[in-house]
């Protein structure tokens, strides 16, 4: 499950964007119960991206920001309360490993759930139901 972690050059220095990719990921994980699953763990990867300062606008203006984007089975991150708990928690961590220096309002995050049937497991196009099956054995 590709995570996306993109900001704007100077958000974060390379250390710390790092480490925080790394609290995204955990805390994913954790908000779905799957800490320690052995398919799971190694399938929740995160890209970490910076912008340059020009490449990053917000309402057509050079913006310095941080984006976080999901991309998951539909089973993931569905439920309400997950989603509450999950996000509040990558925005804190993403506003941790800035120092405070980048607003909450600054910190984006969203959600793209995928078609059923298209989640790619080990070189296998897989439907909800296996790729749960799949994950219940790890």
């Amino acid at each position: 499950m590709p995570l996306a972690l993109t900001y704007t050059e100077g958000v974060f220095d390379a250390d710390s964007g790092a480490a925080a990719g790394r609290k995204i990921t955990q805390a994913f994980l954790k908000w779905h119960g799957l800490t320690g699953n052995t398919v799971m763990t190694p399938n929740v990867t995160m890209q970490i991206q910076a912008l340059p300062k020009f490449a990053a606008l917000s309402g057509g203006e050079p913006v310095s920001a941080a984006w976080l984007e999901c991309k998951t089975p539909s089973f993931a991150l569905a439920d309400r309360d997950t989603q509450v708990g999950f996000f509040r928690e990558a925005t804190d961590i993403i506003e941790n490993a800035t120092g405070g220096t980048l607003p909450r309002d600054r910190i984006y995050t969203n959600l793209v759930h995928t078609v059923d049937g298209s989640w790619n497991l080990d070189g296998r196009a897989m439907t909800n139901s296996e790729l749960g099956e799949r994950i219940a054995r790890g």
